[in-house]
């Protein structure tokens, strides 16, 4: 089962903003520390301090010495370090997991509240196998004619995705704002499509899941255009960092900046208040399927091509709870 702690990425930009803490309030610069502890590179503590490089738990130890950290202090650090540090006993818990997968899985790992929006696409937590194959497969095709050929099985990438998504049950709270056009015929045959829909409203039924649809012709705050798809990640204890992932296509962003991350919140709070309430969002999603509103859930294989039902009013209420 996928862990419910927080994962190694998270764990390294923990101990990065403490040590980093700890430096300046020893007065030291980067220099001194450097010369204070004898290391050659002095990128070591640059890398140390913005969470890019997997913590040796002897270079900690040093670090803290010089800072003169607290009994208590130190124990909980050093125990952050070697969580840091332990890559693969973290994989351990997930039954598939790729080089491209991991990233995400790392973050969505010991969440308390999962804010997301994709103006183009359903995203990765909430894809069918058959909606996630054809995502995966078009875009290796694009890297193949670009003549840099995905190193990934694709059949590997479907498996770890699906793996991720067994961290929907142990997320708090996850809220995501979905484009019409995600789920339009230009993104999957009719089968992947009306699997995916009928997948979107049991997952619509799940208590601490919300999904809010953002229709064709909505108008987000002052005609505002999220230029891209991204994420907001806010984790249970105050100190792990919030932080947000951006998605450009062919290559990722990572931030905990605090003026960036509150544009984006600012920018979620529109989407939310343009999208459909989440119970309209399920009556449109069951109607999209052709099934009567209140029907159970059935096998999507003898349905037709989905059509989109008529449109609904919009809720104007807020999406999320203040942060």
């Amino acid at each position: 089962m996928p862990p419910a702690a927080p994962g190694p990425f998270l764990r390294r930009r923990r101990l990065g903003i403490e040590l980093r803490r700890l430096r300046e309030q020893a007065g030291l610069t980067g220099d001194q520390v450097i010369e204070g502890i004898g290391w050659a590179s002095a990128s070591k503590l640059s890398r140390l301090e913005n969470g890019r490089s997997r913590p040796d738990p002897d270079d900690v130890d040093a670090l803290l010495t010089l800072y003169g950290v607290a009994a208590g202090l130190r124990a909980e650090l050093t125990g952050i370090a070697h969580e840091a540090g332990d890559m693969r006993g973290w994989l351990r818990n997930f039954p598939v997991m790729t080089q491209q997968q991991r990233a995400f899985a790392e973050l969505e790992a010991g969440c308390a509240e999962i804010s997301e929006y994709n103006p183009v696409l359903v995203p990765g937590l909430l894809q069918t196998p058959g909606y996630a194959r054809h995502r995966i497969l078009s875009a290796a095709r694009v890297a193949e004619e670009a003549g840099d050929p995905e190193s990934e099985n694709p059949e590997a990438e479907v498996g770890a995705r699906q793996a991720r998504q067994s961290l929907l049950a142990h997320v708090p709270r996850y809220t995501a704002v979905l484009e019409e056009a995600a789920l339009d015929r230009r993104a999957g045959p009719p089968d992947v499509l009306r699997d995916q829909l009928v997948h979107l409203c049991e997952l619509a039924d799940m208590p601490n899941v919300e999904l809010r649809l953002l229709l064709r012709d909505a108008r987000v705050g002052d005609w505002y255009v999220p230029p891209t798809a991204f994420s907001l990640y806010r984790f249970a204890d105050p100190l792990d960092p919030e932080t947000l992932a951006i998605e450009s296509g062919f290559t990722d962003v990572m931030s905990t900046e605090v003026n960036t991350l509150n544009r984006y919140k600012v920018v979620f709070e529109w989407l939310g208040k343009s999208a459909l309430s989440a119970s309209d969002t399920l009556s449109w999603l069951t109607e999209a399927t052709g099934r009567p509103t209140g029907t159970a859930v059935e096998s999507t294989a003898a349905y037709g091509p989905a059509t989109a039902p008529t449109q609904r009013r919009r809720d104007s209420g807020r999406l999320t709870s203040e942060r």
